[in-house]
């Protein structure tokens, strides 16, 4: 496995695929592509579009792979299209899609991914697939050993955040540690980031682009739209070709590391730092525990069920309220004391029904 593939985008850093979230008309398509910044290697569009609901609008369908030939016909650009059935697969290959790519809620069904896979057997193609709609990081890498054992070598990932019942400033919550686990897993794999699906707002598209490249990132998807207010599908999250280029000129690439020797003192200082923080929030965190142990006693000795829902909602909402005001995100207090909670609740369920 390697980033062999990646040199379709002639070197470029950040590499960029971008286009409308659906394809909608040949001229849609056409005035999309041939204004968008040249910084643009490869084209996307929806053809078939998995909505939550019956009666929406689901893609144009096969036609629109006609569609993408004539753009790269007179662009030059290469394409990508989503496949979500063999039969999809089938008539992208018919059609010589360049880079097919699997979506979220498709790859959250090993049966989908591995109908795909059979489907793709012994083919040269580029095959990218996004993270399952669930925060699941096995189902991820389950997803991609299934492509890996059908022989396609030419592999990328997708990052475009995870479904969650709970409302945040995200449409989907990016919870970056599990594709900067996933690139740590699997380092040869190119990692991109769709900040489109992520934000669902494209006044966040440039911030949370630049997180994805702070974290070293191999790419972009962001879906681009000539009237972005007048497409088919996900009108919010989509920009403008002229939008699309100021955020690509607003990006700042870091670099891997500093070999000088101040920096490296400096950052090695703060490591220590860090890990000694780390022992005593352990601590803390085994010494609240106890606590929790001992109130599951006091239950078991009272009969007294282990939840209670009124004291977990006021806990969270004075913890939010105290964290926010300390400059922390909310997500971040609501996943971490939510951790605790579960983890608190385990113990005393165990003390409770202990024989």
């Amino acid at each position: 496995m390697s980033k062999d593939w990646m040199s379709v985008f002639q070197g470029q850093t950040p590499a960029i695929i971008a286009g409308p979230c659906s394809a909608e008309t040949p001229d849609q398509m056409m005035k999309i592509a041939k204004n968008l910044p040249s910084e643009v290697k490869v084209f996307r569009a929806g053809i078939w579009k998995p909505r939550t609901k019956p009666g929406g609008f689901e893609g144009v369908g096969e036609i629109g792979l006609d569609w993408l030939n004539e753009v790269k016909k007179e662009t030059g650009l290469l394409t990508a299209a989503e496949v979500a059935t063999s039969k999809h697969v089938e008539l992208c290959l018919q059609k010589n899609v360049d880079i097919l790519w699997i979506g979220a809620r498709t790859a959250a069904n090993p049966f989908s991914v591995q109908e795909i896979a059979d489907a793709l057997q012994g083919t040269d193609k580029i095959v990218m697939l996004k993270n399952p709609i669930n925060p699941d990081l096995a189902l991820w890498m389950g997803g991609v050993e299934r492509l890996q054992k059908a022989n396609i070598t030419q592999l990328g990932l997708i990052h475009r955040g995870f479904s969650t019942y709970e409302k945040t400033k995200y449409r989907n919550i990016p919870e970056w540690q599990i594709p900067l686990n996933i690139k740590s897993e699997l380092p040869d794999i190119p990692l991109f980031c769709d900040p489109s699906h992520i934000t669902g707002r494209r006044d966040k598209i440039l911030k949370v682009s630049q997180m994805a490249l702070d974290l070293n990132y191999d790419g972009l998807m962001i879906e681009t739209h000539i009237s972005p207010d007048e497409a088919w599908s996900d009108a919010k999250q989509q920009i403008t070709p002229e939008q699309l280029a100021s955020i690509l000129s607003s990006l700042k690439l870091r670099k891997v590391t500093d070999d000088t020797e101040e920096f490296t003192n400096q950052l090695q200082r703060f490591r220590i730092q860090i890990e000694e923080m780390d022992s005593k929030l352990l601590d803390v965190l085994r010494q609240r525990m106890q606590i929790s142990d001992a109130i599951g006693k006091l239950k078991l000795e009272n009969n007294v069920i282990v939840f209670q829902q009124d004291r977990w909602n006021a806990m969270l909402n004075k913890m939010l309220e105290e964290g926010t005001h300390l400059g922390f995100t909310e997500e971040f207090i609501r996943v971490m004391y939510t951790s605790v909670h579960q983890e608190s609740i385990y113990r005393q369920g165990k003390i409770i029904n202990k024989k």
